[in-house]
């Protein structure tokens, strides 16, 4: 019986090998985790060796695995309506539609239901075109906005290298006010911030403000290793946007639903998009979800003017079943507040592993998104391995990967970062797990270091 479970669990694994494409990878590379049940922090593979989640898988799963709240508002849902078309109106999109126009900064009102980030992401640019009438999107290098064409263009991976001959035209792209490594080289935070929004004006000038439809920022820096806003950049941003009539969408797919602190991470900076799209942890990954939300006078321009915007799936009421749950849960269990308490410890913890491991050139968070950057010299900040390394530069961030792993974590780690970003039900018990482990695995960072 146990020889026919191996044998059952290697097939598994050789079945989605040979049957699925996996994200992001030369499939020959591709070694999953064969993941069989996951319960609050926690993943089990089937031979029942469990994987501490220590990123919430990609920073989604906001409320910790196989809470049965949502499983049992999903099957009454299901039992009830599985699905319309969009066009018919239901009883759980009144609801979930209402309580993201409370919960929304400013006057963010209408939401525009997506199945991801990235097709948020997609739509409202297109929806900001149409109501500016103008064709020019303004984003950051260091940002991550989603893997389709548009979205692709839009954020500044080098993922997208690989197809950048065909990327969606008029995106324009400005230096992040990346503070650790300034790109002009500032002493203080407020000059970095001064600097990057007086080069983000000039850019707009050259540009012609006339044809700019949109700025899309991120409200709290993610995968592009939480490269956090210095004080007042975003104000001063808001301030050229409304100077020039610039939308300004806020990306709060990764940052949104507590994952900072506040219910939406641009919440710290006091300004009020004009559009926010989100996904991620809307439904905390549970159904695929996401949306994006749009000013009062922004949806009124189209009380008179056709919307082109459809997706078959748009609010699905499955999905929305999900979403209406999860955000019950943010606030019957107090996760938002959680999640900035949790994150004040992690930064505390993570300052004594920087006494003890030179290779931690700066550790850069938000309630509980956060990354560790490692280098090879603190004063030369050398990068361990630089960003968009060639495989053959690869061999330390492969070696702290391969540790973390045999150590039974799950966690994203890219380049010279490891992030920190666990379920917001996390406990201070379970970050001094994960952070043993991840200090465990920056010994092998700390090997390349050179004084």
């Amino acid at each position: 019986m146990i020889q026919a479970d191996i044998s059952k669990d290697k097939k598994i694994v050789q079945d989605c090998k040979d049957y699925s494409l996996f994200s992001w990878t030369a499939q020959g590379n591709v070694n999953p985790i064969n993941a069989d049940r996951a319960e609050g922090v926690y993943v089990y593979d089937r031979d029942g060796k469990r994987y501490l989640d220590f990123s919430s898988q990609l920073m989604n799963v906001n409320i910790g695995h196989g809470d049965q709240r949502v499983t049992e508002a999903v099957a009454k849902q299901m039992r009830e309506l599985s699905f319309v078309y969009p066009g018919m109106a239901t009883e759980v999109r009144s609801k979930l539609a209402k309580k993201l126009a409370d919960l929304a900064p400013g006057s963010l009102k209408k939401t525009f239901f997506t199945l991801g980030g990235a097709d948020a992401i997609e739509n409202a640019i297109k929806l900001a075109r149409i109501y500016t009438g103008r064709h020019k999107v303004i984003t950051q290098y260091r940002s991550y906005h989603g893997g389709t064409y548009g979205a692709m263009t839009a954020g500044g991976d080098p993922r997208k290298f690989l197809l950048d001959s065909q990327q969606m035209p008029n995106v324009v792209h400005v230096e992040n006010p990346y503070f650790y490594r300034c790109p002009w080289g500032t002493e203080t935070e407020e000059d970095c911030s001064e600097m990057a929004a007086r080069n983000f004006e000039s850019i707009v000038k050259y540009e012609n403000p006339a044809s700019i439809a949109a700025v899309i920022f991120e409200g709290e820096s993610g995968s592009s290793g939480c490269i956090k806003y210095p004080p007042g950049y975003l104000a001063k941003i808001a301030a050229i946007c409304k100077k020039y009539g610039i939308l300004y969408i806020n990306d709060e797919v990764m940052s949104g639903f507590g994952r900072t602190g506040k219910m939406f991470a641009i919440e710290h900076s006091g300004v009020e998009p004009d559009i926010m799209c989100m996904a991620k942890g809307l439904t905390s990954g549970y159904v695929a979800l996401g949306g994006l939300i749009v000013k009062e006078e922004i949806a009124e321009f189209f009380n008179d003017h056709y919307l082109p915007l459809g997706l078959t799936y748009s609010a699905h009421p499955v999905s929305l079943a999900a979403g209406l749950e999860v955000m019950n849960i943010y606030e019957q269990d107090n996760l938002v507040e959680r999640a900035a308490e949790m994150g004040k410890y992690v930064d505390q913890q993570v300052e004594k592993l920087k006494e003890k491991h030179p290779s931690i050139g700066d550790w850069r968070n938000t309630g509980l998104l956060g990354a560790i950057e490692l280098v090879r010299n603190r004063k030369t900040k050398e990068p361990l391995t630089p960003w968009n390394a060639a495989a053959s530069e690869m061999e330390p961030t492969k070696r702290i990967i391969s540790k973390i792993r045999e150590l039974g974590m799950f966690t994203f780690v890219k380049w010279n970062w490891i992030f920190i970003a666990p379920p917001l039900i996390v406990t201070k018990a379970q970050i001094d797990e994960g952070l043993e482990i991840i200090s465990k695995a920056i010994e092998i960072a700390d090997e390349y270091y050179k004084d």
